[in-house]
């Protein structure tokens, strides 16, 4: 087979999975055109994704449906594209304008997600400050008792000693 290559690098996958550039796409398309066993091989592996795909999918927890539906109702949402604009307006659209275009996202989520790993790392460091905390007033404290009876016991040797005779 002349196109083994594409067979063995994977190109077909990248193709159906929409990994490539348009230039590598429009490439992909003519050779199969014109290569009908590369067509064919194609469409096997389409059918194994497509089987792969089904037979792995997780459905989705129950009532997602209606909360999804609830916020669509509930907020605005910008579109990207209106139904009148044809692609080439779009991209013209796209490069003409300066600044980047964002989609207004809002959630109710008032709890931060934080990964397994950093939690217990959040933790440790709490504790830790909390303990290098009480070690601090600690010896703070025991640094200024000291220092009182350091001040203490000068008073008291000032007082012990006789003064010397004046001349």
């Amino acid at each position: 087979m002349k196109n083994y290559h594409y067979l063995k690098d994977g190109f077909l996958e990248a193709h159906l999975l929409g990994l490539f550039a348009d230039q590598e796409k429009e490439e992909v398309t003519q050779l199969l055109a014109t290569d009908n066993d590369l067509l064919d091989h194609m469409a096997e592996i389409e059918l194994e994704m497509e089987e792969h795909f089904l037979r792995n999918a997780v459905p989705p927890p129950p009532g997602i449906r209606e909360k999804i539906e609830l916020r669509i109702s509930q907020t605005d949402i910008e579109k990207w594209v209106k139904p009148d604009h044809t692609e080439q307006s779009r991209k013209s659209t796209e490069t003409t304008s300066k600044e980047p275009q964002y989609v207004n996202v809002e959630f109710d989520d008032t709890h931060i997600r934080v990964h397994k790993q950093w939690k217990t790392a959040l933790i440790a460091i709490f504790i830790l400050s909390k303990v290098f905390l009480i070690l601090g007033l600690y010896y703070y404290f025991k640094a200024d008792s000291l220092q009182q009876e350091v001040t203490r016991l000068k008073a008291e040797t000032q007082v012990q000693q006789p003064m010397p005779p004046r001349r």
